[in-house]
């Protein structure tokens, strides 16, 4: 796993054994998930999202603590995947990273706590799968528009993006953080250490 520009963020690029029956991967190892980010992902849900062309959900997150990790592979089509730094106080605020995650390579994105989090669908049709260390709460979750000028995500100029009615109407960065919606980084760092803490033990108090 290689830790991106963004901190707590990590792609995973499995190694594929391919046959003339097909091929295999190891899309997941808690192990060395656990060995990279420090402790491993708690798996309190699962999802699969399937998206036609030019579909973009996000950006979303959760209040920290107890916040939602995800580690999130496609595995039918493609998407650009983008990671956003929404953490107040971080030294990567307001940055935001793109990888494209595809039926091809296999890779898996680790998202840590309190990091904002979208894709858009890049194929005719794309079925992303992720794992989430807590299960949605409503109250708990935001969104920031994809769109949001001021953070200028380089979505691709030739798809056409369609978002949800939620997700039309969510705020620009500078809103959210008006109205005190973001992580706080130090809030985050405090996390990720009780976290670290109880390793496998299980999850720390919130």
């Amino acid at each position: 796993m290689k830790q991106l520009s963004i901190a707590n963020v990590y792609l995973h690029t499995p190694a594929l054994h391919s046959d003339e029956r097909g091929t295999f991967s190891e899309w997941y190892r808690a192990d060395r998930m656990a060995e990279v980010v420090g402790h491993p992902l708690d798996l309190a849900q699962g999802n699969c999202s399937v998206s036609r062309r030019g579909v973009l959900r996000g950006v979303h997150f959760a209040d920290v603590p107890p916040g939602q990790a995800k580690f999130v592979t496609c595995v039918s089509g493609a998407v650009l995947d983008v990671v956003v730094d929404i953490r107040v106080g971080s030294p990567t605020f307001g940055r935001w990273e793109a990888v494209e995650l595809d039926d091809r390579t296999r890779c898996g994105l680790y998202v840590g706590e309190g990091l904002g989090h979208a894709f858009m669908a890049l194929s005719e049709e794309a079925t992303v799968v992720y794992a989430c260390s807590q299960a949605y709460a409503p109250r708990r979750e935001h969104g920031i528009h994809p769109l949001d000028p001021a953070l200028g995500i380089a979505w691709p100029s030739d798809v056409k993006p369609l978002l949800s009615p939620k997700d039309a109407v969510a705020p620009t960065l500078a809103e959210a953080r008006e109205k005190g919606l973001l992580p706080q980084y130090d809030d985050c760092l405090a996390y990720y250490a009780k976290l670290r803490a109880r390793g496998v033990s299980g999850k720390p108090d919130a």
